[in-house]
């Protein structure tokens, strides 16, 4: 008589051993979706409480998938450090700092001090990453120019998220120390990525959806201009955000295009650029402009139906056992 074999815990060990980096982007785009709901309520009257539900949400999604990786740590030590010395998955895990941040700003009207204390960590270990990841590039032996994609810009241009929520937080200067760097090295990099798009072979299917965070920087940088200057929107403001809204634009002209992709974690990079320049056109329509207001409700219901899809999108794939395996 056959005995049945005995299950091994070395699937659910493997598994944990592929839980991948990326998923802290999901956390950025939720925030980012609560914050652009809660600036909503103020703008166009929409009910508060959707704001303050998602914000919530944001940081249990958080918490989550910060004690899956984590445990990852503990048991597959290795397969973090060689997740670490990716030379693309390495990009992602700055997204852990600027979740942070996000979080920060989310909940900076409701629990400040939770806010301040979240800020405080995710400003310092964004500074580390920064400091780690442009060491990396510049002592690297293994980078080429096909390695660079938009997710490139996490990793440095993310420290002009700082000062978004750091302005009521930390003494001004810590603010422009942040956002120097990220203004200065959007540029940089701005340019190695418009490069290696127009004279080498396209990105890969499944870092084709970080052409998004191509928005992130110039909206972002938008937002925080105005907390270090008071809310004034002046000339460099005014190029900050159409530059960021002229990037939408014209990913928009290629949408058929994302329609046609598969589904990715990569997919997510959709969802925080979204956000930044939803959130930044809500400001803009407080000037009010019956265009900018009129965009705003456009962009806040692309963006809330594309975290929807991609929230429900997530879960199907993890039920499908299509998340923490191999690439």
């Amino acid at each position: 008589m056959n005995t049945p074999a005995p299950a091994t815990p070395s699937a659910h060990h493997s598994r944990l051993a592929h839980f991948p980096i990326p998923l802290f982007a999901t956390v950025m785009g939720t925030s980012g979706l609560a914050i652009a709901w809660k600036k909503a309520g103020h703008v166009l009257g929409l009910p508060p409480e959707i704001g303050l539900a998602l914000q919530w949400w944001a940081l249990a999604l958080f918490v989550l998938i910060a004690l899956g990786y984590l445990a990852k740590l503990a048991v597959h030590r290795e397969a973090v450090k060689k997740e670490f010395a990716h030379p693309v998955r390495l990009n992602f895990f700055p997204a852990i700092s600027i979740s942070l941040l996000l979080l920060a700003t989310a909940f900076a009207d409701t629990l400040p001090d939770f806010a301040q204390g979240l800020w405080m960590v995710g400003a310092a270990l964004h500074l580390c990453f920064t400091v780690i990841v442009m060491s990396s590039w510049i002592h690297h032996t293994r980078y080429d120019i096909k390695h660079a994609n938009p997710a490139w810009f996490i990793p440095v241009v993310g420290n002009v998220i700082v000062p978004v929520a750091g302005v009521a937080f930390a003494p001004t200067g810590i603010s422009w120390f942040f956002f120097s760097i990220g203004l200065i090295f959007w540029i940089v990099l701005l340019t190695i990525v418009m490069y290696r798009l127009f004279f080498h072979e396209p990105l890969p299917e499944r870092l084709t959806p970080t052409l998004f965070i191509l928005i992130a920087p110039p909206a972002v940088a938008f937002i925080a201009w105005l907390k270090l200057n008071g809310g004034q929107i002046d000339a460099f403001a005014q190029i900050l955000y159409n530059v960021a809204l002229f990037l939408t634009l014209l990913l928009a002209a290629n949408a058929l295009r994302f329609f046609r992709l598969r589904f990715f974690l990569s997919t997510w990079a959709y969802s925080f650029p979204l956000a930044a320049i939803t959130i930044a056109t809500l400001i803009m329509a407080e000037q009010g402009s019956a265009f900018f207001v009129g965009l705003a409700w456009l962009l806040l219901a692309v963006l809330s139906t594309v975290l929807l899809l991609l929230t429900l999108r997530t879960i199907r794939a993890m039920l499908g056992g299509e998340i923490c395996v191999p690439e």
